[in-house]
């Protein structure tokens, strides 16, 4: 169970089925997380690109600020129907769109095709680290953000992801997120 934070259905809580094996962001980093990213942008007119969308805490926390353009990538199939059935159930359902598949596959198909704003990242906790790194070229070098974007990703306190793009990191408990800024144009090869 989670619930929405702020917006239009501030206070709505989302309950997943039980058997659904789920780490939503916690209130506490949610709400210091939007309190960063509502300072930044105005939430109506950006594009969001939510990364292991999970059963979309991320995205509906998106959608009920107004934001009316978001891809929520993630690879299982329940969680999917779960993202595109609680949307509709919310009014939602155009501000969203849920691509199923494995968000590195989807990466590489869908590369230097659309650019967002923010492109945020939950990946599970117990990827190895390698593949955080990977993930961050994936993003920062086919031009998912737009030029005004950031790269969020979510992960173990613990782990420190060092890269030449990172701006800020934040912790909140065992919860950070690590804030990247685009590529500059002059430094592709990164």
């Amino acid at each position: 169970m989670f619930r929405i934070i702020s917006g239009k259905w501030k206070a709505k809580k989302i309950a997943a089925p039980k058997n659904f094996d789920v780490r939503p962001t916690t209130d506490f980093a949610k709400e210091a997380l939007f309190s960063i990213l509502e300072n930044k942008y105005d939430m109506q007119s950006i594009s969001v690109l939510d990364l292991f969308a999970g059963i979309g805490s991320i995205t509906f926390e998106f959608a009920s600020r107004g934001c009316q353009n978001i891809t929520s990538v993630e690879m299982n199939p329940k969680h999917t129907a779960f993202i595109n059935s609680t949307a509709s159930e919310l009014d939602m359902a155009l501000q969203i769109n849920v691509q199923r598949g494995d968000v590195f596959d989807w990466l590489k198909k869908f590369r230097n095709k659309k650019s967002f704003e923010i492109v945020f990242s939950d990946a599970p906790f117990e990827m190895e680290e390698k593949k955080y790194h990977e993930l961050i070229s994936l993003v920062l070098n086919n031009k998912y953000l737009k030029e005004n974007g950031v790269l969020i990703v979510e992960h173990q306190s613990r782990m420190k992801l060092d890269h030449p793009n990172l701006i800020d990191t934040r912790k909140y408990g065992n919860v950070s997120f690590s804030f990247f800024e685009p590529n500059k144009e002059n430094n592709q090869e990164l």
